[in-house]
């Protein structure tokens, strides 16, 4: 059975997409950012909690900060991108349950008045948010560069509050020179796959 979206989208979301390394200088602009959170905000979430903050670093201020909290490998790359984002979740997700689930407005207090279940929540359901975010930055025809390799306390202190608890930092731009590493390999269908 074959795949219903086009052999050319599959390549460019998955098959030949990868971890872009190098941009060029050309800008990503506001509304190439804002079409791809249009797109990839019907994502499915649990109970529609939708926890991804984004926080675009635009200005050559906030890019010197954010870079002395990169891991010494991302610094170059963060400070060369045309745009950062500092993807990040937000732990009081629950207080717009009631606009985001209304056929059941008591879930923010029937099921998250304990902050360790909605950061338990936010995290996860944020992480599939981030995905998204990483398959609409594709699909927009731009590459990420998603890195995890930072000082998240330091980020968190700089950028955001104790409410929000950051994920990842993602380089988007058009690939530049040598922007790829080789395809690292895959596991198979059957190692992943099993059937009870």
């Amino acid at each position: 059975m074959s795949l219903a979206l086009d052999p050319t989208a599959q390549d460019l979301l998955f098959r030949e997409a990868r971890t872009a390394n190098s941009f060029t200088d050309e800008p990503v602009t506001e509304e190439q950012v804002q079409a791809i959170y249009e797109l990839v905000k019907f994502g499915p979430t649990s109970m529609n909690q939708s926890p991804l903050r984004v926080t675009l670093v635009r200005s050559p201020e906030a890019r010197e900060r954010l870079v002395q909290h990169m891991a010494e490998g991302n610094r170059d790359k963060t400070a060369a991108a045309p745009l950062v984002a500092i993807l990040s979740a937000d732990n009081e997700f629950h207080e717009e349950l009631p606009r985001l689930f209304p056929h059941f407005p008591q879930a923010k207090d029937a099921f998250f008045g304990d902050r360790g279940v909605r950061e338990n929540q936010a995290a996860l359901n944020a992480s599939l948010q981030a995905a998204y975010f990483i398959v609409g930055v594709r699909a927009a025809g731009l590459a990420a560069g998603p890195m995890t390799g930072c000082d998240f306390e330091g980020v968190r202190k700089e950028f955001l509050d104790e409410d929000h608890t950051p994920l990842m930092v993602v380089n988007i731009g058009n690939p530049g020179p040598d922007a790829w590493f080789p395809r690292s390999p895959r596991l198979s269908y059957d190692e992943v796959v099993t059937t009870v």
